[in-house]
């Protein structure tokens, strides 16, 4: 059916099918937008991540590489704050301020590159236990299991502590230890789908495994695994400042929980402005995460967001 011009009279071009596919996704986005605006306690969480990843962003520019730097330090160590400190001084005598800012662009990176890897596995094994089932499945679901009843932490500290210390070793260690749940989620979210008619008639028409995958599954379990990436990167967040506050961190680059345990390596636990500020910032922005993912999830499951 095509489309009828009011000023000339005249039939308008049909629009394209990827024509038609943006236009979707633009309503889809600006419905999301709409609803997602609509919940106080995520708009707060976007707020708060958007202006943890500007500073982290800009802190080259506001705070300067030397900031990190034992030798230039500026101050005295353990400096009360002051006006030229806002947040006093660590036990080298760097600015705490800085360093705060400074160990956002490794703790949000450590954060988002390790629940990217999560989230990837997690999902490529859901969907593929879901669509082939059988003597695969059972065997991937039984792995899925035992890694969902072993401790997490202490899997990461265990890689962490046999690899080497860097940023890719407590990236890949986060990483491939919390993959089971988003497993379970997508798995039984994929069993769903693949109820459906459209499904049948897909394989009826010769669709392969790789086409219904792709094309039919992937699509239906994304709203689930963007909610659920949400989830991960607070608890990345989280994992990456424990195991930097344990002595299993890169101890080249600035974190927040390498800031942590350097002030109980200091004997400086007492000192107030050496150790809140880090532990604010990772309980805030594992807050702001966790309130974004359950808004996330309240827009794209209706349901849920009626039952509360």
């Amino acid at each position: 059916m095509t489309e009828t011009s009011a000023s000339t009279g005249t039939e308008a071009a049909p629009k394209s099918p990827r024509a038609l596919a943006r236009e979707r996704r633009r309503h889809s986005a600006a419905r999301f937008w709409r609803e997602f605006r609509t919940h106080r306690a995520g708009l707060f969480g976007l707020a708060a991540l958007a202006l943890f990843v500007l500073l982290a962003l800009l802190a080259p520019v506001l705070v300067g590489s030397d900031v990190q730097s034992v030798t230039k330090a500026p101050g005295q160590p353990l400096e009360a704050p002051s006006g030229e400190f806002l947040l006093g001084t660590d036990k080298d005598g760097r600015g705490m301020l800085g360093l705060l800012i400074w160990g956002a662009r490794f703790s949000l990176t450590v954060g988002f590159l390790a629940a990217a890897l999560s989230v990837a596995i997690g999902t490529l094994i859901g969907i593929t236990a879901g669509h082939y089932k059988g003597w695969y499945a059972t065997v991937i679901m039984r792995i899925t299991d035992w890694f969902l009843v072993m401790p997490t932490l202490v899997l990461a500290i265990a890689l962490a502590s046999v690899l080497s210390r860097s940023i890719w070793t407590i990236i890949l260690a986060i990483g491939v230890t919390t993959w089971p749940t988003t497993a379970r989620l997508v798995r039984a979210q994929t069993l769903a789908v693949e109820s459906r008619p459209y499904i049948e008639r897909a394989r009826a028409l010769g669709g392969g495994h790789t086409h219904i995958m792709t094309r039919h599954v992937l699509p239906n379990v994304m709203p689930l695994v963007l909610a659920q990436t949400t989830l991960v990167i607070s608890s990345a967040v989280l994992t990456e400042a424990t195991l930097a506050f344990l002595g299993l961190g890169d101890p080249t680059v600035t974190s927040w929980g390498g800031l942590l345990q350097d002030a109980r390596d200091a004997g400086a636990t007492t000192k107030w402005w050496y150790v809140m500020p880090p532990g604010l910032a990772i309980a805030l922005v594992a807050l702001s995460f966790t309130l974004c993912g359950r808004a996330v999830e309240s827009v794209l499951n209706p349901r849920l967001g009626a039952s509360r």
